[in-house]
């Protein structure tokens, strides 16, 4: 078996030294049947390398209860057929703008438990979440026949905190679960973000974008040995709701690349191929310079402007970054891999049946709690979805405002069954005064967990309370729909007619193929929500934009007959068409 070390300036395989050309590709993002075209894609554009994220909240949806864990080994051995090493980062914390970075809402909502730290309560739930998890990575490591050369120690830890004490403990249990390759951490080339998030004995690498030098200088204030490394190489971004989309000039970004070859280093680009964020698992930041101001919720595509685009298309950052590495490499390149199908006509779906948002949280919510304030989505269970909130207000008396303090993220407002409007963290107060006695629904959405900054963890719905004037309402009744009560159909759902207008609810259709393939699924008029095609769960889709379709993978699709699901949270406009299927 072959033998991958961290020399005093270079990777060594068997004692020669080797250049990592890695590029990031997550498993979770790309349909399972579509691994091998991506990463066959990856060796075209000239890679030796993939890196993959594994986010914990995916595969750990309760305590004690764990779901396809084995994904995680089918896709490292899908790495080694396509003749790939690979780089694992476990976390247990990934940011990845992923819902909650990876951490499951369950943990981080949990009393008293302090993510990220020392605290024993985290690290309890964290040995038994490797536990499950290294039993697939361990046999696939390089020196076993496998693919994977490196593991990383949780994930830009200096950008949140400075317990190296938990660092070391989580090395030392990725040591004694069995990793024997070289273990690494990656952080900003700033050094704050490395003293904190380092650890003497393992490889430190850099994230960053440009300005190759001073980061790597950087790094060699504090690592004078070893090789140099851009774990991160932020060769596009991502977007958010309500913004705009990003780019990042093809030619520029190989120069940026370009250079951090010329200093000797190995890299990994972040994204090769980001894929999509299927299923709501989309995360959000905080803006501002310290990441505490407003929220601000990634789109479902996480395209990134990467050189294999979403759809897994070569772009011409990807031709570009294929002559900058073809001169790290020895003889020629392999060829591009065959283009997955398209769909091969647009095709239109037929709604044909409607459910109030009432009817469809009696049929799949879960039990309704009456509480003195409002609980949380975590305290209900929730960890994507949404929750109706029911409270009275008292009378007779006078209008007086009704505010929702501590909201997180929206609430669609209905008093005496009439909307009312729609409040958020900015906006907190109804545009009315509510006279009394009347009957408040507020159906609050999470729009994502924030993956990255101080305010990780923070809890959905809301926090704070709902108040009339300045008094607060008790007796809150609270029902949650998350969205993982879709994976049994809807079968339970009580469909009826079509609403005459633009209308909340779940609507039930088909839409008929001939020819399936990738394709991407237009909805307009439609708001905000969620869309099915054969029970899987494309994403958000929010007219907000800057995303104004979802991808549909080929795989989804089958010949003829396909159900699609499309749960409206706003209503949308009242003359709406049908959604459409494209090729792509």
């Amino acid at each position: 078996m072959s033998e991958f070390t961290v020399g005093e300036s270079a990777f060594l395989l068997d004692g020669r030294p080797v250049r990592l050309l890695s590029g990031a590709l997550h498993y979770f993002r790309v349909h399972e049947a579509q691994w091998g075209h991506r990463l066959a894609m990856l060796r075209a554009m000239g890679l030796n390398c993939v890196e993959t994220y594994v986010p914990w909240n995916l595969h750990q949806p309760r305590p004690g209860v764990f779901r396809d864990v084995r994904a995680v080994g089918r896709f490292l051995d899908a790495v080694r057929e396509a003749g790939l090493w690979a780089i694992v980062r476990p976390g247990p914390y990934i940011c990845a703008e992923w819902e909650n970075g990876g951490l499951p809402a369950w943990l981080t909502g949990e009393p008293g438990t302090r993510a990220r730290t020392r605290d024993e309560r985290y690290t309890f739930h964290v040995r038994n979440w490797f536990h499950q998890l290294l039993h697939e990575i361990v046999p696939r490591q390089l020196d076993r026949g496998g693919p994977v050369i490196l593991v990383q120690v949780e994930n830009e830890y200096g950008s949140y905190g400075s317990d190296t004490g938990h660092l070391a403990e989580l090395a030392g249990l990725l040591r004694a679960k069995g990793v024997t390759v070289p273990l690494f951490t990656s952080d900003g080339p700033e050094d704050h973000m490395l003293t904190g998030g380092s650890l003497p004995g393992v490889l430190a690498t850099v994230n960053f974008g440009s300005h190759a030098r001073e980061a790597f200088a950087a790094l060699r204030r504090h690592r004078p040995d070893g090789p140099l490394m851009c774990m991160e190489f932020w060769c596009g971004w991502f977007d958010h709701w309500a913004g705009e989309h990003v780019v990042r000039d093809p030619a520029e970004a190989a120069g940026a690349l370009r250079e951090i070859l010329e200093c000797g280093a190995s890299v990994n680009l972040y994204m090769a191929h980001g894929g999509t964020s299927f299923g709501g698992w989309a995360g959000a930041n905080r803006g501002g310079a310290l990441h505490e101001g407003p929220l601000e919720p990634d789109v479902t595509s996480y395209d990134y402007d990467a050189p294999v685009d979403e759809y897994g298309r070569p772009t011409e950052k990807f031709w570009h970054f294929r002559e900058v590495l073809s001169a790290c490499r020895p003889g020629p390149l392999p060829g591009l891999p065959p283009r997955p199908a398209s769909l091969g006509s647009p095709a239109e779906a037929v709604l044909t049946g409607w459910a109030s948002p009432a009817a469809v949280l009696e049929a799949l919510g879960g039990p309704e709690t009456a509480a003195p304030v409002p609980p949380t989505f975590e305290e209900l269970g929730v960890t994507r979805g949404l929750v109706r909130y029911t409270v009275d207000v008292p009378g007779p008396r006078q209008p007086y405002p009704l505010t929702v303090r501590g909201l997180r993220d929206l609430a669609v407002v209905y008093v005496d069954g009439e909307r009312a409007g729609v409040l958020t963290e900015e906006e907190p107060r109804l545009k009315e005064p509510v006279a009394g006695p009347a009957r408040v629904e507020l159906w609050v959405e999470s729009l994502g967990r924030v993956n990255y900054g101080p305010r990780l963890g923070e809890a959905k719905g809301v926090t704070g309370g709902i108040l009339h004037e300045r008094q607060f309402l008790h007796g809150v009744r609270a029902r949650g729909l998350d969205l993982d009560a879709f994976e049994d159909g809807v079968a339970a759902v009580p469909f009826g007619a079509l609403p005459a207008e633009g209308a909340p609810g779940l609507y039930r259709g088909t839409v008929t193929v001939r020819g399936a393939g990738d394709a991407r699924l237009e909805l307009p008029g439609r708001t905000r929500g969620f869309v099915w095609v054969n029970g899987f769960n494309l994403g958000r889709f929010w007219s907000a934009g800057p995303q104004r379709s979802l991808y549909v993978p080929g795989p989804v699709l089958r010949e003829g007959e396909n159900e699609v699901w499309l749960l409206e949270l706003d209503g949308g406009a009242p003359d709406r068409p049908a959604p459409r299927l494209l090729p792509v």
